[in-house]
């Protein structure tokens, strides 16, 4: 038996006790893993360390090095976002509906979890605490493949977590490590039957790999290009705000804002307030031919940057002539993240949110804000940009799936 059917069965014999868990039980072990993180963030800030300092001399930009990074206020985030966990509803058990058919048979629909999860995903350790504690919390197993970049942080992140399970009166199998070579995400792609669901968690290469080869069910989080439009009844000092938070509160997530677009009956004031702010910033602005000619730090723009998530202090802009003009731009180049609009206009608002298709359509607010803790669900395992099942911030409800309970008195069908 390979290592990685040996893993998926364990967890699967571990999601069985996972799943008949009590509330109390799975708060408990989040509580228990929380208080581990942080009477070891020595040891994991230590891991860290050499994961950081071997991607500085592999060359890797700092952007991605942020992502990689931990600290101790990092690794105290991610305690807190197990505790904070602890204090949400158990989906696991929650009645989506439910009637007395005529024939008196009762029926309900109840939340049940998917049983073992695998998650694969790039450079961020935080993600390992996020989709365990998620994991656990919605009654789920998980299998957890980072990347080699991070390899020594997940380790010494895993191997806390799972000391902390057991005591706590789970199986330490609930959360396991996946190895990172390739052969092993391949055989974990192929474990249909062992592993419900898998949910990728990256960049597009990422994504796409998984979902073109995986046999078992994806969920796919999508990667951010994300919009701004600053309408023609727009608020402008309102929208440099708006932008600036969007662009450069953290460049490196999934949710900055990658793209500009600019009326062309405000281009020219907001652009010659928004071009200087945006490089002192730091943010270099990739323009369209009439952005180019409105700033001289401006970097001409190709078709390739308009499809492009940065991660970066970089920033596609293009001047559009109509509100019309701006949701074809986006319908063409967006990855169905999330979009804004900043207008004062409740007519633009309500056509730009009718007419942009992405998870999140966002009206005079950053693109910032589409994140699982800001909605209010608590730590998300991921941002889903796809429409079946899940789609935006996928917090406790979204890892559940539903199965029916039909509680009869003798009924026979005639």
């Amino acid at each position: 038996m390979s290592e990685i059917i040996e893993l998926a069965r364990r967890a699967r014999v571990a999601s069985y006790a996972l799943a008949e868990a009590s509330r109390g039980t799975k708060d408990a072990a989040l509580h228990a893993m929380a208080a581990a993180l942080r009477a070891n963030t020595d040891a994991i800030v230590a891991a860290n360390a050499k994961d950081v300092a071997a991607a500085r001399d592999a060359g890797t930009p700092e952007s991605t090095v942020d992502r990689l990074a931990l600290n101790p206020s990092r690794v105290d985030g991610m305690a807190a976002g197990l505790e904070q966990l602890a204090g949400l509803s158990d989906p696991v058990g929650e009645v989506v509906r439910g009637y007395t058919l005529p024939n008196g048979l009762e029926l309900r629909q109840v939340r049940v979890p998917f049983g073992v999860v695998g998650i694969i995903y790039e450079a961020r350790p935080n993600v390992t605490a996020d989709a365990a504690g998620i994991c656990l919390k919605s009654g789920n197993a998980v299998l957890l493949r980072g990347s080699s970049s991070a390899a020594a942080s997940n380790e010494a992140i895993i191997a806390v977590l799972r000391d902390a399970a057991a005591p706590a009166g789970l199986p330490a199998d609930v959360v396991q490590g996946v190895p990172t070579d390739r052969a092993a995400v391949k055989e974990l792609m192929q474990a249909r039957g062992l592993v419900d669901v898998l949910i990728p968690r990256g960049g597009a290469g990422l994504i796409q790999t998984v979902v073109s080869e995986s046999s078992v069910p994806v969920i796919e989080t999508g990667v951010g290009n994300c919009h701004v439009y600053v309408d023609a009844d727009a608020d402008l000092d309102l929208g440099l705000e708006i932008l600036l938070n969007s662009k450069t509160q953290r460049p490196s997530v999934c949710n900055a804002a990658e793209s500009l677009l600019v009326h062309a009956s405000v281009a020219d004031e907001f652009l010659a307030r928004a071009l200087p702010a945006l490089a002192a910033a730091g943010v270099t602005v990739h323009g369209d031919p009439a952005v180019v000619a409105a700033g001289k730090d401006v970097v001409a723009a190709t078709e390739e940057d308009f499809g492009t998530e940065y991660n970066s202090l970089d920033l596609s802009a293009a001047v559009v002539g109509s509100l019309e003009d701006a949701v074809q731009h986006i319908r063409r180049y967006s990855s169905g993240h999330t979009d804004a609009i900043i207008t004062r206009s409740q007519a633009a608002a309500r056509r730009f949110t009718q007419a942009v298709d992405s998870a999140a359509v966002v009206v005079n607010a950053s693109t910032r804000f589409t994140d699982g803790g800001e909605f209010g669900f608590g730590a998300e395992i991921g941002i889903s940009t796809q429409k079946l099942h899940a789609r935006g911030p996928m917090g406790l409800p979204e890892m559940t799936s539903t199965k029916y309970v039909v509680t009869g008195e003798g009924q026979i069908r005639t």
